[in-house]
Parts: C-alpha cells; sequence; structure tokens
C-alpha cells in the first residue's frame, strides 16, 4: 500500500507541475520508465528501506527484547504496580515462547515488512538505471536476511523478482541456503558499493559485517567453522583506516552521537521525526521521570540480572551503563517509591538483587543506561543506535584467532578494547591468552532472593572469559543470545528463574501467522 501510495504522489507531483502550461501535451500519460529515472521518485521509494529498521530494533516488543530478554544479562520481572504483560517477558526469560509469541512475531512482520518495500525500491532502480543504489539497497537486505537466519533459520527467501511476478506464497529456503544468498549477494554487490563513510546508508564496511557476522556463527548455522573467512572480512576494515575507537566508551552511546569515530551502520533516530527509541521507559521506574525531567512516565521496568553484575571488575567503567544506588531528582531532591504504598516515603534506590521473575520489589535490579538519557526528553530519545562498530570488528578478530590457537594475538586485541575502561586502574586493562581461554566469571544457576540455590558456575565453558569480555563490551547491543548461543551456553546453563528447555531455542517458532497465510512453510523443529 505503500508502493501505490507513494507512486500515486509522485504521479500527482508530476500532473500539478504540468497544469501551468495549457498547450495540449499527453500529461497524464506518464510511463513507468519515466518514473523509474526521477531522481524525488527514487529517494521516496528507498528513505522507508532505511527507516524501517528503526521499528526493527525499537519497536514494541521489538528486536531488543528478542536478543536481550532471553538472555543471561537482561529480564524484565513482575513488578508490583499491577501491570500485566500476559506472561510475554516471563516465556521470554524461561524459553517457553510458542508460535504466538509477540516479539518473534513482530521480527518475522516487520522484516518481511521491509523487504516487501526493500524489493519495489530495488525493482524501480533498476528500471531506472541506477545500478550504485540497486548495490546497496541489495546490501541492505542482506541485513534483513541476516535477522532472518540467525533468528528463524529456515525462511523464504522473497526478491523483486516475486514482487514483479505477484508471488505471495513463495518457497521455503533452508538455513544453508539462506546463508548462500546472504554470502552470494554481498560478494556480488561488494564492489560496486561506496568506500567512503556514509552515515546511516549501506556502505562496504557495513556489509563486510554482515559477511563477518554470517562466519562467525557459520558453525551454528551451517555445522561448519568459517573463523579464517570471518578474520579476512574485518581485516579489511581494520585496515581501511576509517574507524578506530572512541577514547571514551560512553560516547558512543550519547544523545548526539553521529559522529562518532567508532560507528560503521548506526540505525538513525530523531524524538521528533525518527524511530521510537524507548528504551528509558521501558527500563526506568516512574519516579525516575523526575531525575531526567521526562515528559511521560517510564513503566517499570527491565533490569540487568544480579549474576551478570556481580562479574564485573569495579574499576571497569562499562559497569556504569547500569543506574543503581540511592536516586534524586534533577534538582538533587530524593525521589521515592511508588508501587508499594508501604515504601511511599522510602527514597528510591536500585539495588543489585532480584527476587525472581515472577516478583520483584520496586527498586530491586540494577536499570539500563547504556544510552544518554538528556535531560527533558517529552517523548522517545534521538540517540543514533550502532548496530555495528569498531569493537566489534575487532572483538570478532580476537575470538576467531582464539578459536584458532593464536591466543597471545586474541589477548593483544582485547586488551586494546579494554584500555578506556580502566582510567583508574590502566594496569587491569591487560589480559592474557591463558586468561581468555579459562571458563566464565559468571556463577551460572537458579536464583532467588540474592543467592544461587542451585549452583552451575562457568568453569565449564570453553573460552568462558572471552563471553564474559563481549558480555562488559556489548550489554544491551543485541548480541547477548547469539553470543550465549555460539558459545554453548544458551540452551545449557541457567540463571535467574530460567532452566534450560530444550536445544530447538536456538532459532524461534515460524509465527502461527505467517504459517497460515503461506502453506509453504513448515514449522522449525521442535514446535
Amino acid at each position: 500500500m505503500k508502493y501505490i501510495k507513494i507512486t500515486f504522489l509522485a504521479i500527482s507531483m508530476l500532473w500539478i507541475g504540468a497544469c501551468t502550461d495549457l498547450s495540449e501535451s499527453p500529461y497524464d500519460l506518464i510511463t513507468e520508465d519515466q518514473l523509474a529515472a526521477n531522481p524525488a521518485f527514487q529517494a521516496a521509494l528507498t528513505a522507508p528501506v532505511y527507516t524501517r529498521l528503526t521499528d526493527v530494533l525499537y519497536g514494541w516488543h521489538g528486536f531488543f527484547d528478542l536478543q536481550e530478554e532471553c538472555s543471561d544479562v537482561i529480564v524484565t520481572p513482575a513488578r508490583p504496580n499491577g501491570w500485566v504483560d500476559g506472561g510475554t517477558y516471563r516465556a521470554l526469560h524461561a524459553h517457553t515462547w510458542n508460535a504466538f509469541q509477540s516479539q518473534p512475531n513482530s521480527l518475522w512482520n516487520r522484516t518481511y515488512g521491509a523487504l516487501n518495500i526493500l524489493n519495489g525500491a530495488i525493482l524501480n532502480n533498476k528500471r531506472g538505471g541506477n545500478d550504485q543504489t540497486v548495490s546497496e539497497l541489495r546490501a541492505l537486505r542482506t541485513l534483513y536476511y541476516y535477522f532472518l537466519l540467525d533468528n528463524f533459520g529456515n525462511v523464504p527467501i522473497v526478491t523483486e523478482a516475486d514482487v514483479e511476478a505477484g508471488n505471495r506464497t513463495p518457497q521455503q529456503q533452508t538455513r544453508a541456503e539462506v546463508f548462500n544468498f546472504i554470502e552470494s549477494e554481498l560478494k556480488t554487490v561488494m564492489p560496486d558499493l561506496a568506500t567512503e563513510k556514509v552515515y546511516g546508508r549501506m556502505n562496504r564496511w557495513a556489509a563486510k559485517m554482515i559477511l563477518a557476522k554470517i562466519y562467525l556463527n557459520a558453525e551454528v548455522y551451517l555445522g561448519t567453522p568459517r573463523w579464517n573467512d570471518a578474520i579476512s572480512e574485518v581485516d579489511d576494515i581494520i585496515q581501511s583506516g576509517l574507524f578506530q575507537l572512541e577514547p571514551n566508551y560512553h560516547r558512543n552511546f550519547i544523545t548526539e552521537n553521529e559522529n562518532s569515530t567508532e560507528q560503521i551502520f548506526s540505525v538513525i533516530y530523531d524524538e521528533r521525526r525518527a524511530g521510537w527509541f524507548h528504551y528509558h521507559w521501558k527500563t526506568l521506574h516512574p519516579a525516575s521521570a523526575a531525575t531526567y525531567n521526562l515528559g511521560t512516565s517510564p513503566w517499570g521496568g527491565s533490569c540487568g540480572i544480579p549474576q551478570f553484575i556481580d562479574t564485573y571488575d569495579q574499576d571497569d567503567d562499562r559497569r556504569n551503563i547500569w543506574i543503581s544506588g540511592p536516586q534524586f531528582s534533577s534538582t538533587g531532591a530524593p525521589v521515592f517509591n511508588s508501587m508499594d504504598p508501604n515504601l511511599r516515603t522510602v527514597q528510591l534506590d536500585y539495588q543489585n538483587v532480584l527476587g525472581s521473575v515472577d516478583g520483584t520489589k520496586e527498586f530491586e535490579g540494577y536499570r539500563v543506561g547504556k544510552y544518554e538519557i538528556k535531560v527533558g526528553t517529552i517523548g522517545p530519545l534521538s540517540n543514533d543506535v550502532p548496530l555495528f562498530r569498531y569493537a566489534d570488528a575487532l572483538m570478532i578478530k580476537a575470538e576467531c584467532l582464539l578459536r584458532t590457537g593464536r591466543a597471545a594475538e586474541a589477548a593483544a586485541i582485547v586488551t586494546q578494547v579494554r584500555q578506556r575502561s580502566f582510567p583508574n586502574n590502566p594496569e587491569k586493562a591487560t589480559v592474557t591468552g591463558a586468561e581468555l581461554m579459562q571458563g566464565s566469571r559468571y556463577n551460572y544457576g537458579t536464583y532467588k532472593d540474592g543467592e544461587v540455590i542451585a549452583p552451575e558456575g562457568g568453569n565449564d565453558i570453553p573460552f568462558g572469559r572471552f563471553l564474559d569480555e563481549l558480555g562488559y563490551e556489548f550489554a544491551a547491543e543485541f548480541h547477548r543470545r547469539q553470543d550465549l548461543i555460539r558459545f554453548g551456553v544458551f540452551t545449557r546453563k541457567s540463571w535467574l528463574s530460567h532452566v534450560p528447555n530444550g536445544n530447538h531455542r536456538t532459532i524461534f517458532a515460524i509465527p502461527q501467522s505467517a504459517m497460515d497465510a503461506n502453506p509453504n512453510l513448515r514449522q522449525n523443529p521442535g514446535y
């Protein structure tokens, strides 16, 4: 429908421009080729394929929920304000989701909705002879298929040919076929992609990050590792000299972060014009509105799992992404609990303890403060979201080196990434290859009311110390689910109220609504 509306708008604009000329000319006969060659028309078709990413990542029940809430880092437990979520967050935490779960449904519908627009834009740019734009859009299309590959595995591949043919029931492809499609598309268009920085747009370096990601996870997707291929892709990014680590870790996430030297590909948000970046509402207690002079009240909310928080070195500056301790208004006055009538005279004090996913006190759990919450924000936030940043490229290389027996080289890279985060105790930034090969510091096991009641530990996790580093660097950045799967933790370990619930949980159920609409789809095993 949007495609039709844009086409109608473009035709209308051309018709209005002709109304001042009374000579007889067939202005009502605008050919498809003329539209395809019109730059304004192409811009109107291209813009939505990027803006749709804002909804994919942070729309209601979006990608953030799907990647983080089922992990060992973040949880949205029940709170005493009586707000009911229908059990959706508990299902993510407990790994009990099914084909009706909201978050996987949202990813599927939003991604294929974006692909419909994207394929239409590719088709029309082909007709207009805009080859470089076609290559850019084909590369962007692989990003959406990377999301589908990672989360669902076996999905239909829909291209501009399906749009042209009006095909509404495409065939389902295997995970290997989706992997091969992404790899082939990116290798085909790579020479045509821009090599300069193009903020918020797909270029060669963003495309190489997609390739590096699928190679990094190839053993999960295909059963065969491709560590050296991942190294090759990120080496090109590193050797380009276009990116560098921000001296201050937190500058990647400030409100005006578009000038960050570290961002390879970012999704652009603006509180007035683009996207619904709402994580401050999702995580903060309602009383914290006074801390930031927010125009609306937060919901309750999401927090860090204490078992993960406890693994940080106290001198690691990355620990400060978590909002903790006594809370004050913007004027310095204490703010108070408000959910439990018995606590309304007690100052709100975020504490690193939780009851369980089924019940917590309103002050329990450190809140997510990774992105700067601008004082005076009326609605959503304006911070851009770095989907791929330079630290990610470096850590991909480090992991692949570690897994191929080059632990000392891996440790040098991890040390490089850590150095900015230990300003008060710089010697702590150094790690060794032997340390990275150790188990995890995470005290896995079921947890209740501040105590691990069935300890499992993390010493048995190969390269667990490196997994810890990924957690510190990329907490709340859509990483954790994928990392836990790759390190064999996701379906094997317990945390908070979660216990393992089947190896099939490494991919989600295909939404029942999609199955009902397309008889060619078959449900993923285990669902």
